[in-house]
């Protein structure tokens, strides 16, 4: 990042000066004097003594869109004017030929792994940080999740790990834009292109988020996004899986509804799938929020790189990586603390910030996703796990294990990012993390 996302270290250190005193902290607190400054929690001055800015998700917008569908005849989605207006809204951020709204991003990878192809005993590459929801789809395919490492700074997918996972069963790789940080896409598409694999992308923390200067979503084969209330955008839940691949795209729709092809003239069942259909409420909501991507996405970005700017020299943490020609729209920022250069653990250190009123908290999930009882014991239906019973796959997850996956949970912080949020504000978070560490420094 640097000089190309516009924070030169001239402006840094002005900026850090204002900051200093508009906190009420002393310029000696930071680093002018050899006396450190107290932590918050004894006794000093809060590094960040305000609130975030107040976070408005939704108002007049969305209400417009669901008068409007209250006054129509039919809510079901098939042809629904919401519908299309959601469909609309979305390929303008996220150009694809077959677009499906759908019930969940659970359900759009679920469509996604169907349509594929992928089947019993089939392969699919994917991280063991994400949520579950990430394998669910592959799992009921009656197909195998196959955990590659991540890259130490970005968590996403290291593509030299997936290569090394690659086997004779591969069907598709299955990248997680983990906290809305764009994966390799260059290097993991032309390892599918090489070995004849299919690429999902996983978008649901990524709404807005650009590799290079093309959006996230539009170099793999498939890709999936939720709208789920955590989301940037959301209708409290539902998805969207979109494709221009001619052999996936056109599969979708059906596999969103039962199998059936509704633009088929036999009324028949060529296909058998579940139903994954989104109302049309559910798609008055979200192609209003869709009107408020650009401005979400945008402030998040800049908010999270003007974190990474401010504690990039600071001993002890990893800012979270990202490349400079890429767009991260920081669903959560994580960082990582090093404990061989802090005289504390990530538990204390997490505690401290927590008290400089820093939105901070450990980690993400609890363990990688194999490390879950449900994978250890190959309990997935019903207790049981019928293709590994049928000999249709040697996978034992007691026995895998990612080795910086499971450090970077181990030494991750999180830290919230939104767009209610301003640069002073996140400038106070930076402070927080840099008096934590120098605190702790070892």
């Amino acid at each position: 990042m640097g000089e190309s996302n516009g924070f030169s270290r001239r402006r840094f250190v002005a900026a850090s000066s204002g900051l200093l005193v508009a906190s009420g902290l002393s310029g000696a607190a930071f680093g002018r004097s050899d006396e450190p400054p107290r932590l918050a929690l004894q006794g000093g001055p809060k590094a960040v003594p305000a609130s975030p800015g107040k976070l408005v998700r939704w108002g007049e917008p969305e209400r417009e869109q669901l008068s409007a569908m209250l006054a129509q005849d039919s809510l079901f989605y098939w042809k629904g004017p919401r519908t299309g207006l959601l469909i609309e809204r979305f390929r303008e951020c996220c150009p694809a030929r077959h677009i499906m709204t759908c019930s969940s991003g659970t359900a759009a990878l679920h469509m996604a792994v169907a349509a594929s192809g992928i089947g019993p005993g089939d392969e699919v590459i994917t991280s063991p940080i994400s949520d579950i929801g990430t394998v669910i789809g592959i799992i009921y395919q009656q197909a195998v999740p196959v955990f590659a490492d991540l890259v130490a700074d970005t968590y996403n997918l290291d593509p030299a790990d997936v290569e090394r996972k690659i086997t004779p069963k591969t069907k598709a790789i299955l990248p997680v834009h983990l906290c809305g940080n764009p994966c390799d896409m260059e290097s993991l598409r032309a390892l599918a292109d090489r070995r004849g694999l299919i690429v999902i992308e996983d978008c649901a923390q990524a709404w807005g988020a650009r590799y290079g200067d093309r959006p996230i979503g539009t170099i793999g084969h498939a890709a999936c996004f939720s709208l789920q209330n955590s989301k940037h955008i959301t209708c409290g839940d539902g998805g969207i899986v979109a494709s221009s691949d001619d052999r996936v795209g056109p599969k979708l729709q059906a596999f969103g509804d039962k199998g059936m092809d509704r633009l088929g003239k036999d009324g028949l069942f060529h296909a058998f799938a579940t139903n994954y259909r989104m109302s049309e409420p559910q798609a008055a909501v979200a192609a209003a929020q869709l009107a408020r991507l650009e401005g979400i996405a945008s402030a998040r970005s800049r908010l999270g790189n003007l974190l990474t700017e401010r504690i990039r020299d600071v001993p002890g943490v990893v800012p979270h990586g990202v490349r400079a020609e890429d767009r991260c729209v920081y669903w959560f920022y994580l960082l990582r603390v090093r404990p061989d250069r802090l005289r504390c653990d990530r538990a204390e250190f997490v505690k401290a910030l927590a008290a400089e009123g820093a939105p901070a908290s450990a980690g993400y999930i609890p363990v990688p996703l194999y490390g879950n009882p449900v994978f250890r014991q190959h309990a997935f239906f019903a207790g049981r796990w019928p293709i590994k019973e049928l000999g249709l796959t040697t996978m034992d997850y007691a026995q895998v294990r990612c080795a910086e996956a499971e450090s970077i949970l181990a030494t991750g912080i999180r830290i919230t990012i939104h767009e209610g949020m301003d640069e002073a504000y996140v400038a106070g978070i930076a402070d927080a993390v840099r008096k934590v560490a120098a605190h702790f420094a070892s």
